[in-house]
């Protein structure tokens, strides 16, 4: 009983966008791996597990930025250093990711036609740009500059 009290204590004094900011990074990272590993070795199956990751890194997005604005009011007094350029980057993340899934949602063949393989990579690419800057700014927030 007193591990869960001291839990449930540590999750109302520490900033819970900490701990899911982990999620975006991770699965943004893994899908640009995947997609690669896909390219290389001409796999499906590993395409198919890259258009997971980053679907599920596109709603990570999301509850991590809600959570992120939330702690930067709670902890920072919304004055978190870089957190305007933060919320901009988090929202092109978000924007890039969601559309990269949707659009291979609804149409699967992307990966297959030369066309657009190179967009659909490209938008994986960028994706991980986006995540490692964001990764580096929060690094400033956390561990200052």
């Amino acid at each position: 009983m007193v591990l869960i009290q001291q839990i449930i204590h540590a999750l109302s004094v520490h900033p819970f966008h900490l701990l899911l900011v982990h999620f975006p990074i991770a699965l943004t990272s893994s899908a640009f791996f995947f997609i690669l590993l896909a390219l290389l070795k001409k796999s499906d199956i590993l395409e198919k597990v890259a258009f997971a990751n980053i679907s599920l890194a596109a709603v990570s997005t999301i509850v991590t930025a809600i959570a992120g604005i939330l702690d930067n009011q709670k902890y920072y007094n919304g004055l978190a250093p870089n957190h305007a350029a933060k919320i901009i980057l988090a929202s092109i993340l978000l924007l890039i990711t969601a559309t990269t899934a949707i659009i291979r949602w609804r149409k699967p063949d992307l990966f297959h036609k030369k066309g657009t393989r190179i967009l659909y990579v490209l938008a994986y690419f960028v994706s991980f740009c986006l995540v490692s800057v964001l990764g580096f700014l929060g690094g400033v927030i956390v561990y200052g500059m």
